[in-house]
């Protein structure tokens, strides 16, 4: 994984040599090329759909309800077997 300062480095970089001197190249093309050099990048970095990370957090929720639940049972079967000493 590119470290986010060269990453935006070497975007920067190459979207200088797309956008410079005379372009002749019409404005959809230089836009396609600049979208593929954009999706470039981010291929680059470690990242999640909106929908990966919406469904990941479902999981952990569920999941810490569980524990939580686990949680609750052990401390109710501790309770049980180390009964408050009478004074």
């Amino acid at each position: 994984m590119l470290a986010p300062k060269a990453f935006l480095d070497a975007l920067s970089d190459q979207a200088s040599r797309l956008f410079s001197g005379d372009t002749s190249q019409p404005r959809s093309e230089i836009e396609s090329q600049f979208k593929a050099l954009l999706q470039s990048g981010f291929s680059k970095l470690e990242l999640v759909s909106r929908e990966e990370f919406d469904s990941q957090m479902v999981v952990l929720a569920r999941t810490r309800a569980r524990l939580e639940a686990l949680e609750a049972k052990v401390a109710e079967m501790e309770a049980r077997l180390n009964p408050p000493a009478a004074e």
